[in-house]
């Protein structure tokens, strides 16, 4: 977490909190000490290194997953399923700025803005009219609109995966340690997260505390990252691996052109210098 910028656009600001959180999912997890709880299964014949570049290579190789996002930094949360081909179902929120419904479907991006974004975006009773008359009404365009490109900028599995191996690694990693992580590693206590056993990898560096969470059943998938830093949290939730993107995109008698949008945008902007 080393940006505290909060960014000025609503685009930017709807997915500052997912470069953020990217950004935390660094190789070489180390684990705290803790004993055995309720069973490692075959982790228990692993080192805290191996169980930390397996939960990588798992989600590096995922081709489908569904992610959420919370930080302290700002009140910025993903809930989205994404795939490595850019498509994606979910929501972005930032808090009272407002919540918007998303769908990606290569470069066809749908918007459905709750009433506080129409209400953040548009001054006056031009929010509170602008979000009656697109209540359940999605706004739809192409990755050519800047606005949808930035907002839809969350959607991308590849640059995730990209952040989480590491500007070095081409590939899923091995299993086997890098010679270039040195700390001392141990193992946490199993413990449950969402119904699910995991075996939590913990890494303490220059006042920093990060905890992944991988799962101990089935293949060994990082379910969760925690990091904590100069008092501020974040976390990762990585659920639903493989699980396809829903194809279902909203019905036409239910969109609108972004072109409304940016209309009454301008519109505002031109009538707040006059």
């Amino acid at each position: 977490m080393t940006s505290r910028r909060r960014a000025a656009t609503a685009p930017a600001a709807l997915t500052c909190g997912a470069a953020l959180l990217v950004g935390l999912t660094g190789t070489g997890f180390a684990a705290a000490a803790g004993d055995s709880d309720g069973g490692e299964g075959d982790l228990a014949h692993k080192s805290a290194q191996q169980i930390s570049d397996e939960a990588l290579h798992q989600l590096v190789g995922a081709q489908s997953l569904r992610l959420r996002t919370r930080t302290s930094v700002d009140p910025t949360q993903l809930d989205l399923t994404l795939d490595r081909a850019g498509n994606c179902t979910g929501a972005v929120s930032k808090g009272s700025l407002g919540r918007v419904e998303l769908v990606k479907r290569g470069n066809q991006i749908w918007m459905k803005p709750d009433a506080a974004f129409w209400k953040s975006q548009l001054p006056g009773s031009k929010g509170a009219e602008a979000a009656a008359k697109y209540k359940d009404t999605y706004l739809h365009g192409t990755t050519r609109d800047a606005f949808l490109r930035g907002l839809s900028e969350a959607c991308d599995l590849k640059a995730f995966q990209k952040s989480a191996a590491g500007p070095d690694e081409q590939q899923p990693p091995s299993g086997a340690p890098s010679p270039s992580v040195t700390p001392t590693l141990s193992k946490g206590r199993p413990t449950t997260h969402e119904g699910a056993r995991v075996l939590p990898v913990v890494k303490k560096a220059d006042g920093a505390i990060q905890t992944l969470y991988v799962a101990i059943e089935g293949k060994h998938y990082p379910l969760k990252l925690t990091a904590e830093a100069d008092h501020e949290t974040a976390t990762i939730l990585m659920s639903n691996y493989g699980t396809p993107v829903s194809t279902t995109t909203p019905a036409p008698d239910r969109t609108a052109d972004i072109s409304a949008l940016e209309e009454l945008m301008r519109g505002s902007q031109g009538s707040q210098s006059a």
